[in-house]
């Protein structure tokens, strides 16, 4: 079973989402919260596969918790529930360690299908909204610049990666297009993420996109 925890001001949405992901069969939520510091205790509590955050809430917001997450020993995926894919916070909330976001409003079965995704360690969103998000912030010139430098420090064929990896691509489909083997993938992708100072594969293909790579 994929373990989730749901932080969610609204407790209609809590109840929403424990249904629709208790129907899979698969999935099941094992602890609610209603606000960020709650949310970091239950996922101390109940170490979920997934953490679905919203980032709107009283007292201790979403990206605060997803920071305070990120600086556990091993902390869970976590996907950010949103109502618009082109919030500005959703950008700061990827950047804080995000694994990806979902809108609220997507489909039952889709939403099951992107929880499956993220508890297999891959990012949960798709290219087309990375270059919405980051053409809707107001950073984008310094995070350019910086990614720029960042870049500079990669080999040729480690800039190769990140710009697959930033257009969405798994290990498996990136070892297709260069024609390696997958393990070889993952060691790239893993020297990669050390080098660039990323957390995870979704700040690494922000980077792409804020490079230019994509």
């Amino acid at each position: 079973m994929i373990r989730v925890v749901v932080v969610d001001d609204e407790p209609m949405v809590c109840r929403f989402l424990s249904t629709i992901l208790g129907a899979s069969g698969d999935i099941e939520v094992v602890g609610q919260a209603h606000d960020g510091a709650a949310g970091v205790e239950e996922v101390v509590r109940q170490r979920p596969d997934v953490v679905l955050m919203d980032l709107r809430m009283p007292g201790v917001d979403g990206i605060t918790a997803i920071e305070r997450l990120g600086r556990l020993p091993d902390p869970p995926p976590i996907v950010v529930l949103t109502t618009f894919d082109a919030d500005q916070y959703v950008l700061r909330a990827l950047r804080a360690g995000a694994s990806g976001f979902l809108v609220k409003s997507t489909p039952p079965e889709e939403l099951i299908g992107l929880v499956r995704v993220a508890a297999e360690g891959h990012t949960v969103l798709s290219p087309a909204a990375a270059r919405r998000l980051i053409a809707a912030s107001a950073e984008t010139h310094t995070a350019g610049d910086r990614a720029r430098q960042l870049v500079g420090s990669l080999t040729e064929r480690e800039i190769e990666v990140l710009a697959l990896l930033g257009k969405g691509l798994s290990n498996a489909q990136i070892a297709g297009r260069l024609y390696l083997a997958e393990a070889t993938i993952k060691g790239y992708v893993s020297r990669m993420l050390d080098k660039l100072g990323c957390a995870n594969r979704t700040q690494a293909g922000l980077i792409a996109h804020d490079a230019g790579l994509v």
